[in-house]
């Protein structure tokens, strides 16, 4: 997968997303700040992930936040202390 489908940012309810063996993901969409209800996001094997949008800083129910064998991703940035929950 090298892209999310837009039809993701629509699903309010989501609590969980889970990105596993998506090696091709470089980044993230913006609408990804849209999903309130996220509470788990893991990254686990997206070996060409690099950087976050800084929507992801709007996720206020974000608990859980897990990068595993994600090589190229290499720094948090700064908007991840803005989350709460985390």
């Amino acid at each position: 997968m090298k892209e999310l489908p837009s039809f993701i940012g629509q699903l309010n309810a989501l609590q969980k997303f889970n990105f596993i063996g998506c090696s091709e993901l470089k980044e993230l969409p913006s609408f990804m700040g849209q999903l309130n209800a996220l509470q788990e996001f893991d990254f686990i094997g997206c070996s060409e992930f690099k950087e976050l949008p800084s929507s992801i800083g709007e996720l206020n129910a974000l608990q859980e936040f897990d990068f595993i064998r994600c090589s190229e991703f290499k720094k948090l940035p700064s908007f991840m202390g803005q989350l709460n929950a985390l």
